[in-house]
């Protein structure tokens, strides 16, 4: 097992010049929208993921990720190990998982989804046997989410990594989910408006599991399709019923559970005609 370098650790002052001095920082990620910075780490051959925040709104989801992964756990959710203070706010570190995200919400946005070569235009073009199995963790990852009681905030290709040489789907950066239901007190939630449902946008509106429902069909809907304007859908006639219930504008018209969701989308996958 490997030894996590960082039990000891409480309080730095400077993170970065830390870290340089701890092993090798061979990834900074300093383009994110969140205005987070990230680093890949390496100590004595293992690999890190250092997360980091240093003003308050970055800060307050960072703490709010720490209570995200002590109340879930699953094996396709990247865990987090430790946590610690810097003098300018708060870092946090996981194990380097192999893969890519299928989407970068970068400040320069080099690419899109659609770009050829991109992760996503990659993933999209694997075999369907291989991007259902994907889904499946993705699905499963939140019924775990479920059982804890948190209801997803902000779940979009940007959380999903993807590793395309061991077929596995990892997620990570799962920061803005919280315990459910919660009345919303902004004008809106942070996410991709191509994920999100309506009642996210509502100051004042119920965020529960049906939002949630919502999130993971269109999840569904835009990883399961050939392209970005959903005209390809590679799933079967019956998984696309399952999607629009489970993203129905009218929330009483969703599946009241993930775990319904999963079982309507289970069976529709059983009834392939191809």
């Amino acid at each position: 097992m490997t030894t996590q370098p960082f039990l000891t650790v409480t309080h730095v002052a400077a993170l970065e010049s830390f870290l340089s001095g701890m092993g090798t920082v061979f990834r900074k990620f300093d383009e994110q929208d969140s205005g987070c910075i990230a680093y890949g780490l390496e100590v004595a051959g293992s690999r890190w993921f250092v997360k980091t925040a240093s003003k308050p709104t970055g800060i307050c989801s960072l703490r709010r990720a720490i209570s995200v992964h002590q109340a879930v756990s699953h094996p396709a959710i990247v865990p987090l190990v430790h946590s610690f203070t810097t003098d300018e706010g708060l870092a946090l570190v996981y194990p380097w998982v192999s893969g890519e995200v299928l989407y970068h919400p970068t400040r320069s946005r080099h690419g899109g989804r659609a770009t050829p070569g991109s992760p996503m235009a990659r993933f999209r073009a694997l075999p369907i046997i291989r991007i259902q199995a994907a889904l499946e963790s993705v699905l499963s990852a939140h019924l775990a989410v479920e059982r804890a009681g948190l209801v997803a905030v902000d779940l979009y290709d940007g959380c999903l990594l993807y590793d395309f040489d061991g077929h596995r789907m990892a997620l990570c950066d799962l920061d803005e989910y919280r315990p459910g239901p919660f009345t919303l007190q902004a004008d809106r939630l942070p996410g991709s408006t191509r994920y999100m449902a309506p009642e996210e946008f509502l100051r004042g509106s119920v965020i529960d599991i049906r939002t949630t429902v919502f999130n993971l069909g269109r999840t569904l809907r835009l990883l399961l399709d050939a392209g970005d304007d959903e005209t390809q859908w590679r799933g079967t006639p019956a998984q696309l019923t399952v999607l629009e219930q489970a993203t129905a504008l009218e929330r009483r018209e969703r599946f009241p559970s993930v775990r319904s969701l999963a079982d309507a989308w289970h069976a529709a996958g059983e009834q392939r005609t191809d």
